[in-house]
């Protein structure tokens, strides 16, 4: 089989005008040039080019084989020229698998933000609160809120905090705020069906004694989006979720037992390979992750 590097070779010779200059060039010596290219001519079963003192002159054989080589050649060179400046630039397609409700809490002004800072990026947001195979669905990057079972992602946990309770300032004027967690018995309260009508909230007090409640509530929604939009509406009591404090400065939503929190939410980064991560991926995540960490330090709800 024929080696395609001595054919790049052949036809860097032919544009130096001598194993010399080609060696030197390329950083080998002459004698193994000369060599190289003769175990090509060995392999076609034809002379390539005649040598003399002064100059090479191509063969019929030789200027066929460079007529038909050096435009491949220099192709792969500039492909590969261009995979080392994309590792040097940040460039190229991202697809990015996440959660449906994520552009509630994540700015789109900040994607454009992104994308002006970096131009030769383009982005394709899968959003699914299914987990993606990030192999067979081409995703590069995914953000979760839980673990992935797959043993071989690469998992980075890049967020963590904790959650309190919510209502809005209706809600209280018109049930009253309660004093005790066991008061949440005889509020409304929000919350992720799970096949019944009640659910059970495990909070921490200050001094870290876990204590429980079995709440229920007039209406059930299965995102934590769709949650927070019930709070503010005055539809009952929820748990916090992560990057709605804003919510809290703007007075959309007021604390409720504050001395009471819900320990470990997170988030998680996903990738299908530790290995050279694509500097655009990269970029990204380092985006992603500063903003949503910003928007956290401004928190009225303490970060653990």
């Amino acid at each position: 089989m024929l080696d395609l590097n001595d054919i790049g070779l052949f036809v860097q010779v032919v544009r130096f005008g001598s194993f010399a200059e080609a060696g030197r060039r390329l950083g080998i010596p002459a004698n193994t040039v000369s060599r190289r290219i003769q175990e090509l001519e060995e392999q076609l079963g034809a002379r390539l080019m005649q040598r003399s003192t002064r100059k090479l002159n191509l063969t019929d054989a030789g200027h066929e084989l460079y007529g038909n080589s050096a435009a491949a050649v220099d192709g792969l060179q500039q492909a590969g020229e261009d995979l080392i400046a994309g590792a040097r630039v940040p460039r190229g397609l991202i697809r990015v698998a996440m959660p449906a409700d994520f552009f509630d809490f994540y700015r789109m002004e900040w994607v454009a933000e992104f994308l002006a800072a970096h131009p030769q990026v383009r982005i394709d947001f899968v959003l699914s609160d299914a987990a993606a195979n990030l192999i067979e669905e081409g995703i590069d990057v995914a953000f979760r809120g839980a673990q992935t079972p797959n043993p071989n992602y690469v998992v980075r946990k890049i967020l963590s905090r904790s959650i309190g309770l919510v209502a809005s300032p209706s809600y209280l004027d018109a049930h009253g705020t309660p004093v005790t967690l066991q008061d949440l018995t005889r509020h409304d309260c929000l919350f992720v069906p799970q096949s019944r009508e009640y659910a059970t909230w495990r909070l921490q007090r200050p001094d870290g004694v876990e204590e429980e409640v079995t709440v229920t509530g007039r209406v059930t929604v299965n995102t934590a989006q769709a949650i927070r939009k019930a709070a503010i509406a005055g539809l009952g009591i929820a748990l916090a979720p992560m990057l709605e404090t804003s919510d809290l400065r703007d007075g959309r939503l007021a604390p409720v037992l504050p001395q009471y929190m819900r320990r470990g939410l997170s988030m998680s980064v996903v990738y299908p390979n530790r290995a050279h991560l694509p500097l655009a991926v990269s970029a990204f995540i380092d985006s992603v992750v500063g903003k949503m960490r910003a928007e956290l330090s401004r928190s009225e709800i303490p970060v653990p």
